[in-house]
């Protein structure tokens, strides 16, 4: 029926509203429209530029515990290799799915020796406020290689680290420690 027609008794017809599958594919589309784009860019910020992570072991006490949740960014490494104290996720060569967090110690061409419970960095004994107990076993000064940086956990008793697996290819790290956003009272950028 067109506007013009008439029912029978000379009244005008009444106006349909949309059909229930007009109505269905309008929420479809809106959702759509707005699911779909806000998916691309989650997608895109968690492949290319942050991602959350729980901490999930003790080696990185007392500046992380387990249980923690993180945000990492991928962004700064493509900018500008890492720094000394950086807090790092990377995977473990000889095991690709492992990730594993610590902090960097040695950059490359550093020269590392551990002696008597302390670290030294080209002869200087490394300034470590976030240390929680002494580093051990002593190890004879190594020079770190190229393209490799050199990590330990802050908790050094329970940290698998360097010390026992080598340096580590800074093409195997996925991305640094930025924020902790849980639990609440502890919400901050890390250092």
């Amino acid at each position: 029926m067109t506007q013009d027609q008439q029912t029978p008794g000379g009244q005008p017809a009444p106006q349909r509203g949309p059909s229930f599958g007009d109505s269905v594919q309008r929420v479809l589309r809106e959702i759509a429209e707005t699911v779909l784009p806000a998916l691309i860019i989650v997608l895109f910020l968690n492949l290319f530029l942050i991602q959350s992570t729980r901490v999930q072991m003790q080696s990185m006490e007392p500046t992380l515990h387990e249980g923690q949740l993180l945000i990492l960014e991928k962004v700064s490494y493509y900018l500008h290799p890492p720094q000394r104290g950086d807090i790092v996720v990377f995977r473990l060569g000889s095991n690709p799915s492992s990730h594993l967090i610590k902090r960097v110690i040695a950059l490359p061409g550093d020269t590392l020796e551990i002696r008597n419970g302390r670290v030294y960095i080209n002869g200087q004994l490394l300034n470590e406020p976030y240390e929680s107990q002494p580093t051990y076993p002593n190890m004879p000064p190594q020079v770190i290689p190229t393209g490799s940086i050199f990590v330990m956990g802050d908790n050094r008793g329970m940290s698998n680290d360097s010390r026992s697996f080598g340096p580590v290819l800074q093409s195997d790290i996925i991305a640094r420690a930025w924020v902790r956003y849980w639990p609440p009272d502890k919400i901050g950028v890390l250092r």
